[in-house]
C-alpha cells in the first residue's frame, strides 16, 4: 500500500511541474482581441469626469478582461500589487489565471516530488524548494519587465526629438505621436501608436498619455506627460518643450552611467560577499557531509542557519541601499 501511495505523490508531483511548465509556452493567440481590449480599457471614448471613468459595463470591460475567480482572490489578498498590470507591463502573453496556476504547479509538484524522494530527516526540505521553485515565474516576469522599461527609458529621447521635428514641421501632436508609434520600435513604437489610436477611438489627447504613463510606469514619461498637459492648458512652444526634456533625460541618463561605474566595485563585492556562503556550504557538504549535516539535525543548527538566513538578507538589503543612488 505504501508503495501505491508514494507512485501516486510521485506522478501528482510530476503532472503538477509539466502543467505549470506548460504554461510557460502555451501563451495567449487572440491578438485581435487583446488589442481591442487595450484600445477601449479606462475610457476609450470618454472624455468625462471621474464619475464616468469609475463606471464599468461590458462595453468598455470585455469578458476576457474581468478579472477571474482566481484573481478575484488574489485581489483581495493582494491589494496593493495589481498582478495583471504587472504582467502586461513585462509584455508577457499569458494570463493572470495561468500565472497563478503556473505558480502553484511548480511549488505544490517540486514540494511533491521532494518530501517523496527525500529521506525523512529532510522531510522538512521538500516545501522549502518548492516554494523556492514556485519563485521563478515571478522571477522572470520582473526580469522581463525590468529589461522593458529599461529599454522603453533609453528610446524616449528619441522619441521626443522625433515629435520636436514633426512639430516644427507644421505637423499637430497625435501626428508627431503616430510618427513616433510608426518609425521607433519596441518597446517605445507600440505603446505611442496604442496612445494614437486610442484617441481616435475618442479619447483625448491628454487621457491617452495618462493611460500610456499607467501602462509604462517611467518617471521621464511622466514628465512628457505633465508638459503636455500644460502646455494645452497655458500654451507655449511644445517643441522647444520637447527638446529641453530630452536633453535632461540624456543628462540623468549619463549621470546613471557615472554612477553604475563608481558603484561597479561595490556591486562586484557585494556578490561575492552573498554568493561565498553558499558555495562554502555546497564545498563543505562535498568533502566532510557528516559535519555540515549537524546543522539539519541539531537544535543548535536550525538556530545558526535562521541567523546565517536572516544575515544574509539584511546584508544583501544593507549593501544594495549603499549602491543604490537615485538620480
Amino acid at each position: 500500500m505504501g508503495t501505491y501511495i508514494i507512485i501516486g505523490l510521485i506522478t501528482l508531483g510530476v503532472a503538477g511541474a509539466i502543467f505549470a511548465v506548460s504554461l510557460i509556452f502555451m501563451g495567449d493567440n487572440e491578438k485581435l482581441d487583446d488589442r481591442l481590449a487595450n484600445l477601449t480599457r479606462n475610457g476609450g471614448r470618454g472624455t468625462g469626469g471621474p464619475a464616468e471613468a469609475a463606471q464599468s459595463s461590458i462595453l468598455r470591460t470585455p469578458l476576457e478582461e474581468a478579472p477571474n475567480i482566481i484573481e478575484s482572490q488574489m485581489q483581495l489578498l493582494i491589494k496593493t500589487f495589481n498582478l495583471r498590470k504587472f504582467i502586461e507591463q513585462s509584455n508577457v502573453d499569458i494570463s493572470v489565471a495561468n500565472f497563478i496556476l503556473m505558480t502553484l504547479g511548480l511549488g505544490v509538484g517540486v514540494s511533491v516530488i521532494a518530501c517523496v524522494m527525500l529521506p525523512a530527516k529532510l522531510i522538512w526540505a521538500g516545501p522549502l524548494a518548492g516554494g523556492l521553485l514556485a519563485t521563478f515565474p515571478y522571477i522572470y516576469i520582473w526580469f522581463k519587465r525590468g529589461r522593458r522599461l529599461k529599454r522603453f527609458a533609453t528610446q524616449l529621447p528619441q522619441a521626443l526629438d522625433l515629435m520636436a521635428q514633426a512639430l516644427r514641421a507644421g505637423q499637430s501632436l497625435p501626428a508627431g505621436i503616430q510618427l513616433v508609434g510608426q518609425q521607433v520600435p519596441d518597446p517605445l513604437g507600440p505603446e505611442f501608436h496604442t496612445a494614437y489610436e486610442q484617441q481616435n477611438l475618442g479619447s483625448t489627447i491628454v487621457d491617452s498619455l495618462e493611460q500610456m504613463c499607467t501602462r509604462v510606469p517611467d518617471l521621464d514619461l511622466r514628465f512628457f506627460a505633465t508638459a503636455v498637459m500644460l502646455q494645452r492648458q497655458t500654451g507655449g512652444d511644445l517643441a522647444e518643450i520637447l527638446d529641453k526634456i530630452g536633453k535632461l533625460i540624456r543628462e540623468r541618463m549619463q549621470i546613471k552611467g557615472m554612477i553604475q561605474a563608481l558603484t561597479g566595485e561595490g556591486r562586484i563585492s557585494g556578490a561575492v560577499l552573498l554568493a561565498m556562503p553558499p558555495i562554502l556550504f555546497l564545498v563543505m557538504l562535498k568533502l566532510n557531509y557528516k559535519y555540515v549535516m549537524k546543522l539539519f539535525e541539531e537544535p543548535m543548527g536550525h538556530q545558526m542557519l535562521a541567523v546565517a538566513i536572516v544575515m544574509q538578507v539584511v546584508g544583501a538589503l544593507w549593501i544594495k541601499k549603499i549602491i543604490n543612488i537615485k538620480v
